[in-house]
């Protein structure tokens, strides 16, 4: 089978549900992936073939394409900080303005102080605490999360990336102090409210874990709160605290940390929305 009239019938099918840049980006994921074949590899020859076996490989993931599954899923990883990782239905797929979260704390610590000790607070698949490990060589980092299948997802990162991470499974809302003190503290908690629901696509609404989404109406800031009285106990003085944050509760979550001492900065992504705060221990 030609892998030419393949694409054509694999992006026409999806072409009801995605755009048709996005489908063809999907489609040359897949052969990526499947059969190291790239768009630049089927544009130079357009006669490459494939077995039965190998086109209903595209068949099974174009139908999981239409159920809105997502595409990270179905290749079982995804790219995050120019790094590899594994993702599952247990773990949030990383997203792009989490990276600006990374590149923050990087900018703002030296990379040649040793001592560093950092603590991610929900971890997930340990995008943040890896790509900041992988930065931050002989620093003493480690990552908690609720979730026994999201350690296990975020261990196999951290051994694939070549990186140390102490884990351990914990409840933030049960946590009353960290073992040691820390200088930098950063977490991408729950804040996405109820209400919020609505607006969220399917692929994100159908497979990514609630848990490490979805926080109730009436205290969407109840992770905030926690972490900062577990900051303000555990950070070292001028320490630092980092928030990936919902950007329609910004001033809301800066006032929080404002309230608990915090020296305060509001940043926003790629997007224009604000989405990170930094807190320094005063």
């Amino acid at each position: 089978m030609k892998l030419n009239i393949l694409k054509e019938e694999f992006c026409t099918a999806l072409l009801s549900d995605y755009p048709a840049e996005e489908a063809h980006s999907f489609f040359f994921m897949l052969t990526q992936a499947y059969f190291k074949v790239s768009r630049l590899d089927l544009a130079l020859n357009p006669n490459i073939e494939i077995d039965a076996t190998e086109a209903d490989k595209l068949e099974q993931a174009k139908l999981r394409l239409l159920q809105h599954e997502p595409i990270q899923h179905i290749l079982g990883t995804t790219e995050f900080f120019s790094l590899n990782f594994q993702v599952s239905k247990d773990v949030l797929i990383p997203r792009p303005e989490t990276e600006e979260l990374v590149q923050w704390i990087l900018d703002d610590v030296s990379a040649n102080d040793s001592t560093i000790k950092l603590t991610e607070l929900g971890t997930g698949s340990g995008c943040i605490a890896i790509s900041l490990a992988k930065s931050l060589s002989g620093s003493k980092i480690s990552a908690v999360d609720i979730s026994e299948k999201a350690l296990k997802i975020a261990k196999l990162n951290a051994n694939k990336n070549e990186v140390f991470i102490d884990f351990s499974l914990q409840d933030i809302l049960e946590l009353e102090q960290l073992p040691e003190n820390q200088d930098v503290i950063v977490s991408n908690p729950p804040y996405v409210r109820e209400l919020e629901k609505k607006a969220m696509q399917r692929n994100v609404l159908d497979y990514e874990p609630e848990q490490a989404l979805y926080v109730a109406d009436h205290d969407p800031l109840i992770f905030y709160k926690q972490i900062a009285n577990l900051a303000k106990k555990s950070l070292i003085p001028d320490g630092k605290l980092y928030f990936e944050i919902n950007q329609y509760l910004a001033a809301e979550t800066e006032k929080l940390l404002q309230d608990q001492g915090f020296t305060t900065e509001l940043r926003k992504d790629i997007f224009g929305n604000y989405r990170m705060l930094k807190g320094i221990k005063q």
